[in-house]
């Protein structure tokens, strides 16, 4: 048996053909991933590689068709997720980060109070999954106290994995509650203090159809958010209202075809001014941000900036 290295080139090209006929759109990409993956490299340095011995070229393939046999998302298979500044651990059972939320994280770090005063900003992340938005926040604001609230078993384990190992990598540590996002007595320790409440809740209407390596794999629990995609952020938005200080900063992400009716919930509350509406960078409304005001719900004055229509391009 050949025991010389294969050139890393060679075990692309291969693996590429065999994904693009099992009908993966981003074929050379994902055989690109999955070589570097296996070398333990970064995927800009595969011409750099010595190539590949037998073992990992057996487990190329092993991978390659286990992604064109039932299109178990590339991310599940390798185990790990980009998710802006981070790289997580995702697996069965939690929903994989998607590119648009690194926005809503990056809209947050910008809503709260600048370093240096103590102590830092509280934040609390609700329906948490890995821990994106928690644990970039952490990352990106050493000061910052961070809470991660998650209700599903699944989801919880690989949120206290990623929690575990970025608190390890040197990041302060977040804080993660099991609990239900939409209870009223959530985290009652912190009602009233809180300076930026962000969510990236369940949130697609149960009636849209989604792509095979979604539908097939991803909970549903982390998917689908009713009939009309609002059953978690109607309750989570009145939750965001209690644990808000007065001038925090809330930020939900939604369904592209939602973000009227999100911001109009926000705006019902209450509790919320300066309700507008971001857009991602394909331009489709993604989520919706709020400040908490300090009267009573309801207890509006004239100059208060309470508009459901209101949208804000982002073109970071």
């Amino acid at each position: 048996m050949d025991s010389r290295p294969v050139p890393a080139s060679g075990v692309v090209r291969s693996a590429a053909r065999e994904l693009q006929a099992a009908g993966i759109d981003s074929a050379l990409v994902e055989a690109q991933l999955i070589c570097a993956h296996v070398l333990g490299v970064d995927r800009s340095a595969l011409p750099l590689s010595e190539g590949l011995d037998p073992t990992g070229v057996a487990e190329v393939e092993r991978i390659v068709s286990a992604r064109g046999r039932d299109r178990t998302p590339l991310q599940y298979l390798l185990g790990r997720a980009v998710s802006g500044r981070l790289d997580l651990a995702v697996g069965p059972g939690v929903f994989i980060p998607r590119p648009e939320t690194e926005l809503l994280v990056e809209n947050t770090l910008g809503a709260l109070p600048a370093p240096g005063g103590a102590p830092g900003p509280v934040v609390v992340d609700l329906c948490a999954g890995s821990g994106t938005l928690a644990l970039e926040i952490a990352h990106a604001r050493p000061d910052a106290r961070v809470h991660a609230v998650e209700l599903h078993e699944q989801a919880l384990g690989w949120l206290r994995r990623n929690a575990t190992e970025r608190a390890a990598a040197g990041d302060t540590p977040v804080e993660v509650h099991e609990g239900d996002a939409t209870a009223p007595d959530l985290l009652v320790d912190l009602r009233g203090g809180v300076d930026a409440v962000v969510s990236n809740p369940p949130y697609i209407p149960q009636s849209h159809e989604l792509p095979e390596d979604v539908l097939g794999h991803e909970p549903p629990t982390a998917l689908f958010g009713g009939d009309d995609g609002l059953a978690v952020i109607r309750p989570l938005v009145d939750v965001a209202a209690g644990l808000l200080a007065p001038g925090g900063h809330l930020a939900v992400e939604h369904d592209d075809t939602t973000g009227a009716a999100v911001a109009a919930v926000v705006s019902a509350q209450g509790c919320f001014g300066n309700v507008e509406q971001h857009t991602d960078l394909a331009g489709r409304p993604r989520f919706v941000t709020a400040t908490r005001l300090d009267r009573p719900g309801g207890d509006h004055h004239d100059d208060d900036e309470v508009d459901p229509t209101a949208r804000k391009g982002i073109t970071r």
